[in-house]
């Protein structure tokens, strides 16, 4: 593992070793242990999109590995005024230990990698969301003990979050239904692979995907860049909801999932966020031990 670019990069054996030392690095946060196995080296930290979560847990999870992170907006780097992303990535290369980048294009991250010296992390792009999606696959493992036969159903936008829920669970032995309208569907390829290799459903209907799900996950109907389509989405995604009829049609006990920001009583009620508020910030606050992983992993 030199990069995390996207989750279908990974093997089982990858991810399942970022989750153990996650569950390792947290126990040892919250019982005081230091674990400073990055001292001395320097993450750089791209944002072409804005974030909270992003920006922070990777920014707090340097300094509690004993290094620092460099914030870099675009509006700081040459990139964002036309410098070749493969120039940049030379040169970045010969002061950082690592980038985390956080864009639109994954072709970008990419193109980082390739032409980069140093360790890449896709911070999020408009076709992945793998760091998302290993704290996702931490909080499974932590309510529920295991991935293994779990069923997942992502209501909404079939966007990044999707395309890397289906990757992740995939390859953890989990059972995926995605719920969405036909023009907004997942990436084709990687839901071909889906039901190659698992046990995979993409449908119009919400119910039918909630059916017996262990894990229930929606998102956002509009993400960031796509402002001017909100009017449009918002027609589009009315009844793809979690609400108490789909809690209902899921199994007994069955977990809520949000990467947030939330609208309620939009994707999701008010009610059922509330009442599964407890599972949403556990997920939240484990981009931060998930993230910590990957950067001893790929920085150590």
């Amino acid at each position: 593992m030199k990069h995390l670019l996207k989750l279908s990069d990974l093997s089982r054996a990858e991810i399942t070793e970022i989750l153990d030392l996650a569950d390792q690095l947290k126990q040892e946060k919250k019982a005081g242990i230091p674990h400073p196995h990055l001292a001395g080296k320097t993450l750089g930290m791209i944002f072409q999109k804005s974030s909270t979560r992003t920006r922070v847990s990777f920014e707090v999870g340097m300094y509690q590995l004993g290094g620092s992170a460099l914030f870099l907006s675009s509006n700081d780097l040459q990139i964002g005024r036309g410098e070749p992303v493969q120039d940049t990535a030379r040169v970045l290369s010969r002061y950082l230990d690592g980038i985390m980048i956080r864009t639109f294009a994954q072709a970008e991250v990419e193109a980082l990698a390739e032409y980069g010296s140093i360790p890449i992390i896709n911070g999020l792009t408009d076709y992945a969301h793998p760091c998302q999606v290993l704290a996702d696959l931490m909080t499974i493992r932590e309510h529920k003990g295991k991935t293994d036969g779990l069923k997942l159903c992502f209501v909404g936008d079939g966007n990044n979050m999707a395309n890397s829920l289906i990757a992740g669970c995939i390859k953890m032995g989990m059972k995926v239904a995605i719920a969405c309208p036909k023009d907004y569907q997942p990436d084709a390829a990687l839901m071909a692979w889906a039901k190659e290799n698992g046990d995979f459903l993409c449908t119009e209907n919400v119910l039918e995907a909630a059916k017996g799900a262990d894990v229930l996950y929606t998102d956002v109907w509009a993400s960031m860049g796509q402002e001017s389509e909100k009017k449009q989405r918002e027609a589009a995604f009315q009844g793809y909801q979690v609400n108490d009829a789909v809690m209902a049609a899921a199994n007994p006990g069955a977990m809520v999932m949000h990467c947030l920001p939330a609208h309620r009583e939009e994707e999701i009620t008010a009610k059922v966020f509330e009442e599964h508020a407890d599972e949403i910030f556990d997920e939240a606050e484990n981009r931060l031990h998930a993230q910590k992983a990957v950067l001893v992993k790929l920085m150590k």
